[in-house]
């Protein structure tokens, strides 16, 4: 079992010194989420808590993650570097390509590209785009990203985007590309992730509800086609601490890495990351 650990609650000048501390004890990850810009006022429903309040503040900092990453890459050699997720369909498939390659290149084929569409409204009508086309220009965007990173000319003609044919180098350091990760829960969100993904990320999850959405997942790669095909299960552990018992039972639900949160503020991070390695990783 995979486990990695957020680099969340953490002010960005810390999160360099708490990844090369998680790298040093074994973990194998670490994750970054993303948001371009917030309102003044929250309207937007939170899709992943059970009153709906995102759990962020609006003026709290926010550097982009995919450069975060790369800052992270510099100081350490062997840990994985995700993104849990980057909101893919607020930007030009070309824009995304070329810092998604950047961080791949210079990472040494590190980097694991969290998708997701987005919940908040609001940040789509700051930059102009039709909320409600998400969901297409994603699908157009993953096309088009794969396209750029495997084509010696690519070219790619959409409703939303259209390109080339353009050169477009360097590729990606993984062949064919970073493992693109979908995240949500929806029934769309499933079949999209079984359509186009090499993995999924479920956001809260405990093993009980990781194993519905595994087998889900399995019955949809299987109706498109795709069973055998590489595919990651990851979770975010939304359960109390983190123990062997419950890794152990997420192995069983089929699930690949748990991404496990062990402080509630950042002072508290090298600690937290002590004692969540001492409780779930075999370092013998």
């Amino acid at each position: 079992m995979k486990i990695g650990v957020p680099l969340f609650l953490l002010r960005p000048e810390h999160m360099t010194g708490v990844a090369q501390r998680a790298e040093a004890l074994g973990f194998e990850s670490v994750w970054i989420p993303e948001h371009l810009v917030f309102p003044v006022e929250i309207t937007s429903r939170y899709p992943y808590s059970a009153d709906g309040v995102p759990p962020i503040r609006v003026d709290a900092p926010h550097l982009d993650p995919l450069l975060l990453l790369t800052h992270v890459a510099a100081v350490t050699s062997r840990i994985r570097l995700g993104t849990n997720v980057y909101i893919l369909p607020l930007r030009h498939p070309l824009v995304s390509a070329r810092l998604a390659v950047s961080l791949d290149v210079l990472s040494g084929g590190r980097f694991t590209f969290g998708i997701g569409l987005g919940w908040l409204e609001e940040e789509f009508q700051a930059v102009g785009i039709d909320f409600r086309t998400r969901g297409a220009r994603t699908r157009e965007c993953v096309r088009a990203l794969r396209a750029l990173w495997t084509e010696a000319e690519p070219e790619f003609h959409g409703k939303f985007f259209s390109f080339g044919p353009v050169k477009f180098e360097p590729k990606p350091a993984q062949k064919p590309w970073p493992p693109i990760v979908f995240g949500g829960e929806s029934e769309a969100a499933l079949k999209r992730a079984a359509a186009l993904g090499d993995g999924w990320y479920g956001v809260g999850h405990t093993p009980a509800s990781a194993a519905t959405q595994v087998a889900r997942l399995r019955a949809l790669l299987a109706g498109a086609g795709r069973t055998g095909a590489p595919f990651e299960y990851t979770v975010s552990h939304g359960g109390p601490a983190l123990d062997r018992d419950q890794v152990r039972r997420y192995a069983d639900a089929g699930v690949d890495r748990v991404v496990a949160l062990p402080w509630r503020r950042g002072r508290d991070a090298e600690d937290g990351l002590a004692r969540l390695a001492d409780a779930v990783l075999d370092r013998s």
